[in-house]
């Protein structure tokens, strides 16, 4: 586990080999007038890894998912992506690179069905008219690929999904478009136990493939599950990061409530939130 020190400035990252980071950002500040958001933040994400982020309210999460997708710029910092540095002027330039964001509310368009919503914006056209064939059998072959066999029909309206499906289906729109990067913003929210078990295993199957995956959640036991790194802010700043295994839930509780924690670390024994006193969610 690395607990950041705020006065140290890594060497910048080589492009990514084997684990390395493909998204690098270095000492990325931010500010809204008085309020400042982010703080000289680090952040590694690893090719085929989930990173958890996490942190309380207002720790700056939402912004620092914001200025890697390209709707803020930093005040300060570098983002390297592959190991070229980059400045992203847009959400277009963001989702040119392959950086996709799969926001809470999830954008769907309920009244629309599974394809039209994984097109939306970017129709297939043959001759001035809709490649309806071509858009089916596109969208059938992503979800096939993430193992998504639970919709009944993919051209069932998405108001008739689950909202593990629902997830599903915008997960699939960001990894259609060719995504290198995917994050996903509280991706468990409100759902079921069978639910959330569907979406973890999603966000698995999408490390597996090779995609970074950026993970902000609450729920300790969700991140247990299915984080390779954990990364917390508290009050803009990178608290600490590093391997999810260095990290047991007493650390990350007090790094995420406190910004700092007691020197020994007691690695969380073997699988998935084994030795926790039951579900924690903040």
């Amino acid at each position: 586990m690395a607990v950041i020190d705020q006065g140290h400035r890594p060497s910048a990252p080589q492009p990514p080999a084997g684990d390395g980071p493909f998204l690098s950002l270095r000492g990325v500040s931010k500010s809204f007038g008085a309020v400042q958001a982010l703080s000289e933040v680090d952040l590694d994400l690893p090719a085929g890894q989930v990173t958890a982020l996490m942190g309380d309210n207002g720790a700056g999460k939402s912004t620092l998912v914001k200025v890697i997708s390209g709707i803020f710029g930093p005040d300060q910092g570098k983002m390297r992506w592959g190991g070229s540095e980059v400045q992203l002027r847009s959400p277009k330039e963001a989702t040119r690179l392959g950086i996709a964001t799969v926001y809470q509310d999830l954008a769907l368009c309920d009244n629309l069905d599974i394809v039209q919503n994984m097109f939306l914006g970017r129709e297939a056209v043959r001759r001035r008219l809709l490649d309806e064939g071509s858009m089916e059998s596109q969208a059938r072959t992503t979800l096939a690929d993430l193992s998504v066999t639970t919709v009944r029909s993919i051209r069932q309206p998405v108001a008739s999904l689950s909202g593990g499906q629902r997830q599903a289906v915008a997960v699939a729109r960001a990894v259609m478009g060719k995504a290198k990067l995917v994050m996903l913003d509280e991706p468990t929210a409100a759902l079921g136990v069978s639910q959330t078990a569907m979406v973890l295993d999603l966000i698995s199957r999408l490390a597996s493939s090779g995609i970074a995956v950026l993970v902000i959640s609450h729920n300790l036991n969700d991140v247990l599950k299915v984080a390779d790194r954990v990364a917390i802010l508290y009050l803009g700043r990178m608290a600490a990061a590093g391997p999810i295994s260095e990290f047991d839930t007493q650390k990350i509780v007090q790094f995420i409530t406190s910004g700092t924690a007691a020197d020994r670390v007691h690695p969380r024994p073997g699988a998935a939130g084994g030795g926790t006193q039951g579900a924690q969610e903040l």
